[in-house]
């Protein structure tokens, strides 16, 4: 029986994929095998020793000590593409409520008419002027980062809004490349965008050459008059040099799903509170991934959307599975392969990825080691974890 902690209220479709037979869910378990989370953060949390993976229902994590599980072993998935629709759907409505100035002519009304009675009607047309702004059919919209949700975005914007839809992507996967029209135009450098597009939405994650990549330098690039949209991370954008861009009108508008105290004292901003996954669907697809990808490594060993560790894909075991997550380092291969072959045990299949520092080899062998032999496996220098799988 696996134990579970849930960290956050987790939608209980978990359970279609850790079934009570085999698994135990609570929150407040005090020996998890895995733990489910979704915002909590984990980086003050004292991580047990039985602790073999976390499901991070959700893309970003941020919110995980990542380096210190990867030193111990622990196995980290998120759900990318899991909310990628949610969020997709509200950058659309981020793109009208920019451009049209939607939110400033609700708040005027509501602070405004409210007590007007019958000269409302002859009050909105006599103030409605003021909130005018742009279609964007026929503008051009520049998505920088093709993902799941760039491409959602990019597809909606040419297909269905009559946009001009340029993308840069320079790490674009086949997947997403294959899911983009054909009327999506490409862009070689992100310069490109910065100087054709009337608006831009950016989906790209946070790394350190990411962040503050919309800054003084790249908004000069850009359009007067530029619409820009941020539903990915608030460090990706420098709030002073957005602060200025829209203060003198170089930028016209900034939406974003990220306040901060410095974005809510900007003019012609949309500050959304961090509602892009926030649909009882992306919900439960972030929670269905996450079980799904917790159960089949506890039980098969498979690691598939491992943010620390590289991608196993495995089929039917052919004997006993035995997984080594260890150090990427030269002679860890033979070295395993030699305890093994010390024991005259026979290697039925092997497979070994690596990522950056850490890697991961899979053994199907003739029977079951003996504690002696996994307590030898364990002792090579590099060698963080060993687990067996017998089906």
């Amino acid at each position: 029986m696996f134990k579970i902690q849930t960290l956050n209220k987790i939608s209980d479709i978990v359970h279609q994929h850790l079934t009570a037979e085999n698994y135990l869910i609570a929150n407040e378990e005090p020996v998890p095998d895995a733990i489910l989370v979704r915002s909590a953060s984990m980086h003050d949390m004292e991580m047990p020793e039985s602790l073999l993976a976390i499901g991070r229902a959700g893309a970003g994590t941020n919110n995980i000590p990542i380096e210190e599980c990867s030193k111990r072993g622990i196995v980290v998935f998120n759900t990318p593409g899991a909310n990628a629709n949610a969020v997709a759907e509200l950058v659309i409505a981020g793109l009208m409520l920019g451009s049209r100035n939607v939110i400033g002519g609700v708040q005027w009304a509501a602070q405004n008419l409210t007590d007007k009675g019958g000269e409302v009607a002859k009050l909105v047309e006599k103030g409605k002027a003021q909130f005018g702004g742009p279609e964007v059919r026929g503008k051009t919209l520049g998505v920088i980062g093709l993902g799941a949700i760039g491409a959602i975005v990019a597809n909606a914007a040419s297909q269905g809004l009559g946009m001009d839809a340029l993308g840069f992507d320079p790490f674009i996967s086949i997947e997403s490349a294959w899911s983009l029209s054909r009327a999506v135009g490409r862009c070689t450098a992100v310069d490109d965008i910065y100087a054709k597009a009337d608006y831009i939405t950016i989906h790209v994650p946070l790394k350190d050459n990411t962040k503050a990549m919309i800054n003084a330098d790249s908004i000069a690039k850009m359009k007067d008059g530029v619409h820009i949209l941020n539903f990915s991370r608030a460090e990706l954008v420098d709030s002073a040099a957005m602060a200025a861009a829209l203060e003198s009108g170089k930028v016209g508008s900034y939406v974003t799903d990220f306040p901060t105290a410095e974005v809510l004292a900007m003019k012609n901003t949309v500050a959304i509170p961090h509602l892009g996954a926030s649909t009882p669907e992306s919900e439960e697809n972030c929670a269905s991934m996450a079980a799904a990808q917790i159960r089949d490594y506890l039980e098969r060993g498979q690691i598939r959307n491992s943010v620390n560790l590289p991608e196993i894909i495995l089929g039917h075991s052919e004997g006993v599975r035995v997984l080594i997550i260890h150090e990427n380092e030269p002679g860890m291969v033979s070295a395993i392969s030699a305890a093994i072959g010390a024991r005259k045990i026979n290697i039925n299949n092997m497979q070994n990825k690596s990522r950056k520092d850490m890697a991961v080899t899979v053994l199907e062998i003739g029977k079951m080691p003996d504690q002696r032999l996994l307590t030898e496996l364990m002792a090579l220098p590099g060698v963080i974890r060993v687990r067996t799988f017998e089906e």
